[in-house]
């Protein structure tokens, strides 16, 4: 199947849009605050700022983490450019990584650290905060570890674990993970690195 450029920056525009907008109303209704508890204790909205790469891993470091996002990006083009004919969910999973690596890319650019909002617990554990951007970058490297292996035209070992990696950064795979933005948290963790404890603002510098 002939790819779609309209494809691919439909699906990854409209991703960046959400992403964005998430996180300006997070910071419109989250920021101070008590967190909001959407569904019981399993989904709470927690207004955070993450420094680090996907789910606060490297919190603080001195290191321009936006590096990888550029990567992510590049990888998805140079791979979408290398197979003029692609199936759709390869397509729908290199859209969703774009997309969610351009998100992230804007916020640490613009700010040097992104919004997360995210907090899911289950029985006592919580895992690290996050936000749209990591949930695109996670969904669309999951589709594209399901597919690859699959195709006949489909992209080397090589080609998918280098895509893996760059997405999330050098910890997870970006991210992503789930992969590109992912790795379950410790104890009460949160993106920011610290304990998700009672409070009405967990911001991090």
């Amino acid at each position: 199947m002939k790819r779609s450029p309209l494809l691919l920056v439909g699906v990854a525009g409209v991703s960046v849009a959400l992403d964005q907008w998430s996180k300006r109303w997070a910071t419109e209704h989250l920021a101070f605050r008590e967190p909001l508890h959407v569904i019981g204790d399993l989904v709470t909205f927690t207004y955070t700022k993450n420094s680090g790469i996907a789910f606060g891993m490297f919190q603080g470091r001195m290191f321009p983490f936006y590096i990888f996002s550029v990567i992510a990006a590049l990888a998805v083009f140079w791979l979408w450019t290398r197979h003029p004919q692609m199936d759709r969910v390869r397509e729908w999973s290199l859209a969703l990584i774009l997309g969610g690596a351009i998100g992230n890319l804007i916020d640490r650019v613009r700010f040097g650290e992104v919004t997360d909002f995210i907090l899911l617990s289950w029985q006592g554990h919580d895992f690290p905060v996050f936000n749209v951007a990591d949930v695109c970058v996670t969904f669309g490297v999951a589709l594209f570890a399901l597919v690859w292996t699959r195709e006949p035209d489909a992209p080397s070992a090589t080609e998918a674990a280098s895509l893996t990696d760059t997405a999330g950064g050098p910890a997870e795979d970006d991210h992503g993970s789930i992969a590109g933005a992912g790795g379950a948290g410790d104890g009460r963790g949160s993106a920011s690195g610290s304990v998700a404890g009672e409070g009405p603002d967990r911001a991090q510098s």
